[in-house]
């Protein structure tokens, strides 16, 4: 996992990181811990994560470099 695109697309929002801990319910601790690898991320905060900054799973693991989330299943 590309864990700068964390951190890169938290700031490019000029968020906190306890404002994003705030969003999905955890502390701030946690999610620094994330941001700088120490902790895996699970995939559920990764999905919310994804819809919160209106990307894509892919984008936030490094797997591309497309920002736009992929279109919505019918």
């Amino acid at each position: 996992m590309n864990i700068n695109r964390l951190k890169e697309i938290r700031e490019d929002k000029d968020l906190y990181q306890k404002e994003v801990a705030d969003f999905l319910k955890i502390k701030q601790q946690q999610y620094s811990e994330y941001e700088i690898g120490k902790r895996l991320i699970p995939i559920n905060y990764l999905s919310e994560l994804a819809d919160f900054y209106d990307t894509s799973i892919d984008y936030l693991l490094g797997k591309t470099n497309e920002r736009k989330p992929y279109p919505k299943a019918k």
